[in-house]
């Protein structure tokens, strides 16, 4: 869920969590780690846990006719400080790695964002690791080929109301992320 700029942080943190952090990135003992998954493209999804509660969306990175084409990575940097600033420093950062892209144009937009997603992640010092397509689709749908449709009707089951399939492509990320976390525990 984005929090609109003329928001209290605070305030939104306490009305979805139910804590009353001092600050965003201050929460309870014994929360559990703050992660992010990201469907990296031109329309980003992501899906946040923070302070045990799930938050998603969509982020729309498209070039405006009278920008140079670095300004969606520009702007997807600033979007990632801006909740690093909401939600504090993520203890991991997951993204779905693509190996195979139906263009030149969407490979070349994919490698962007991956450059400036890693490059944040090494200055910022958060770990982060790419999970191929194949593994998502196969742990939300049983299918590694599974379809939009699927993804999204996946994301439904898990009580989410993504707004696309790049949502709930994030969201099922999520997910895995979490049940792989539950098994180390």
């Amino acid at each position: 869920m984005p929090v609109p700029s003329h928001v209290c942080v605070r305030a939104h943190t306490y009305a979805l969590t139910g804590n009353r952090a001092a600050s965003a990135t201050q929460t309870a003992e014994g929360d559990s780690p703050t992660l992010l998954a990201l469907d990296l493209g031109t329309t980003l999804g992501w899906a946040l846990r923070f302070s045990g509660q799930t938050m998603s969306g969509t982020e729309h990175f498209k070039v405006g006719r009278f920008e140079g084409g670095g300004m969606r990575y520009l702007r997807f940097v600033r979007w990632l400080d801006d909740l690093w600033r909401f939600a504090g420093q993520p203890s991991t950062v997951y993204f779905e790695e693509v190996r195979r892209h139906r263009g030149v144009d969407a490979a070349h937009v994919y490698g962007g964002f991956l450059a400036q997603l890693t490059a944040w992640c090494e200055r910022h010092g958060v770990p982060y690791q790419g999970v191929p397509v194949g593994t998502i689709k196969k742990f939300a749908t049983g299918k590694g080929n599974a379809d939009k449709a699927a993804m999204i009707e996946a994301a439904q089951r898990l009580g989410h109301r993504p707004a696309d399939d790049n949502e709930a492509d994030a969201l099922a990320l999520l997910h895995w992320a979490i049940a792989r976390e539950h098994v180390r525990d």
